[in-house]
Order: C-alpha cells, then sequence, then structure tokens
C-alpha cells in the first residue's frame, strides 16, 4: 500500500482534538503527523495527549512543513477561507470544516484557489461517508418509497455560554451556520436538486446577536424540505424524508456515534422494518475517502461546487428572514 497521506491540523478546536483526530489515528490512508496552534503551549499539549508527533507555536510553521501532504481546517468560520488558500498555495490539499465560507463569494475564492493551484481541497461534511446516509439515499433513488415528496428535520442543542465561538455573530456564530448547514446539504444531496426559492423566519439573540432560532422552507423542482433549527432548545435531531408510498426516518442523523449501532426506520405499503449498520466512525471514513482522492483513487466526498450551492442557500435563507420574501439561491452563485 501507498505511504499514508501525512495530515497537520490547524488550531486546537474540539471538534478537532475530541473526534477528528482520534478518528483519523485509525484511518488506512490517513495520518495525523503535526497540530499547530498560535498558542505553542495549547499545540504541544494537544500532540502529547494525543500522540502527534509534531506540534507547531503558528499556522505558518505547519503549513511551511514539506513533510505535510494535507491540512485539516477546523477552525473558527471566519477563518477558513483565508487559512485554506494559504494551505493551498504551500501545495498543500485541504479538507475544511463547514460551513466552508461566510459568503459565496468566500467561497469562490477557494474555487480560484484550487484551481490555481492543483490541490485537492473539499468540505467536512462527513455524513457523506456514513452507511447510513448511503443506505437511505440508495433507498429514496430505488424508489422503495416512491417518488420523494418533503424532507423535515428538526436540530437543536442548548448553549447560552458567551465565550463559546458558536454565540459570536462577527466570526460567524448561530443556528443557520453552524447546524442549519447540514438539513441543507442533506436535502440537497438526497433530492439531487437545488431549490429554486427558500423561505425563513428567524430569532435573534438579544445579547449576542446570533440566530438562535430559525425555521426554513427549501422548495424544490420535486418536493419540499422543512427544518427547525436552535442554539437555544433541547438537544434533539431527526430527519423524515416521505415519498408518496413510504419515508425513512434516520434516528441519529448528524451526531452519529463512533461507539453504538446507528439505525433507519423504513416505512411502506409492505409494512415497518429497522435496518442497522455496524459500529463505525464517520470521522475514519471521511479522513481515508478524502485521502484516497489526494491518491487519485476516488472522488473528493463534498467538493467545492456542492459548498458553493450550499452557501447560496444559507445567503438565500439569511436574505429572506430580513426581507420577509421568498429568496432565489441562484441569485447568489456565479454564472457558469
Amino acid at each position: 500500500m501507498p505511504q499514508k497521506i501525512r495530515w497537520g491540523v490547524l488550531g486546537v478546536a474540539k471538534i478537532a482534538t475530541a473526534k477528528v483526530i482520534p478518528a483519523m489515528q485509525h484511518c488506512e490512508f490517513a495520518e495525523i503527523a503535526a497540530i499547530a496552534s498560535r498558542d505553542l503551549n495549547k499545540a504541544q499539549a494537544a500532540a502529547q495527549q494525543l500522540g502527534i508527533p509534531k506540534s507547531y507555536g503558528s499556522y505558518e510553521e505547519l503549513i511551511a512543513d514539506p513533510s505535510i501532504d494535507a491540512i485539516y481546517n477546523p477552525l473558527p468560520n471566519h477563518l477558513h477561507v483565508a487559512w485554506s488558500i494559504r494551505a493551498a498555495e504551500a501545495g498543500k490539499h485541504v479538507l475544511c470544516e463547514k460551513p466552508i465560507s461566510l459568503t459565496v463569494e468566500e467561497a469562490g475564492q477557494l474555487v480560484a484557489a484550487r484551481d490555481r493551484t492543483g490541490v485537492k481541497m473539499g468540505e467536512a461534511f462527513m455524513v457523506n461517508v456514513h452507511p447510513q446516509w448511503l443506505r437511505t439515499l440508495e433507498i429514496v433513488r430505488s424508489g422503495e418509497i416512491g417518488a420523494l415528496r418533503a424532507m423535515n428535520c428538526v436540530f437543536g442543542y442548548n448553549n447560552r455560554d458567551p465565550h463559546n465561538i458558536r454565540n459570536m455573530a462577527d466570526i460567524g456564530g448561530g443556528a443557520l451556520m453552524d447546524i442549519g448547514c447540514y438539513p441543507i446539504h442533506i436535502s440537497r444531496w438526497i433530492f439531487g436538486e437545488e431549490p429554486h426559492r427558500v423561505s425563513a423566519l428567524l430569532e435573534r439573540d438579544p445579547a449576542f446577536g446570533t440566530d438562535r432560532l430559525i425555521s426554513a422552507l427549501l422548495d424544490f423542482p420535486s418536493g419540499q424540505a422543512t427544518f427547525t433549527c436552535g442554539t437555544q432548545m433541547a438537544p434533539y435531531q431527526r430527519i423524515v424524508f416521505f415519498g408518496d408510498l413510504g419515508r425513512v426516518e434516520i434516528e441519529i442523523p448528524v451526531n452519529a456515534p463512533p461507539d453504538k449501532e446507528t439505525r433507519i426506520f423504513v416505512t411502506t405499503a409492505a409494512g415497518a422494518r429497522t435496518e442497522t449498520f455496524a459500529v463505525c466512525d464517520q470521522y475514519t471514513l471521511q479522513g481515508d475517502a478524502f485521502s484516497k482522492a489526494i491518491r487519485g483513487l476516488g472522488e473528493v466526498p463534498v467538493p467545492l461546487e456542492d459548498a458553493i450551492c450550499n452557501m447560496a442557500v444559507i445567503q438565500g435563507l439569511f436574505e429572506s428572514a430580513q426581507s420577509g420574501n421568498w429568496c432565489n439561491p441562484a441569485s447568489f452563485r456565479p454564472i457558469a
């Protein structure tokens, strides 16, 4: 087998240290070779705790390391684009956390950098590689539940910490950016279409200025998707797809546990059944899938073209919430 792709991690974000790094340390095609922080002590502590060979006191040093093949970027949302471009210009492939940018225009800058440098670059929607989602897609596309007509999602948690980046409006915090991006991405993926108009109601936290509750409607050519996301509500997540002959319900759609089986519930005229999936870690699968794409053994799971379309819907929902009118996401996308 070819040498593993050597990954460097920008920052010591919790998603990196608690979920992604431990998972990628079990990858077949990837290894975590270095981690960086603007605070060298934090980088060294994380490296020691997680058994990472190298640590750096700046992002620049990590990006300049010639032994690093690829960069995982879990920085706060407003830093995604700038540091992903820096990495690409240094010849590093980039897997960037969602949402990939703050605007469609920013996402376009990533496309330009990717095309200019020839690196692989993608958005870290790990759901695309989880078996429960690949099976859901297969069921819907097979026609077993008939024509797909609707998707409904509720996704929320309760976080009132003023120091948490999700509660900081000026750096891309809020419900829509943090978790609303998931039902948008998933509905576009499963429908296999782009919504031609979107509408949203949004409530902002009076102290933080972030959107703490959003309900949205996406109007697709062949059906509709609705979701409610909140950052100050009881923790919960569930997604259901409705066809004209049946439905598929995903029990834990986004935060699928790495140490437990997952389940989907399928109901048709023939009856109801539960499909169970073996224990797996979606971040391990994501790391291997992206690393294989770097080796030319597959495609980037979520390419930048998809990220741009997702950002266009996010931008359209913000616009709709402000104007009180429907918005066409295509108006934000660049003309092909």
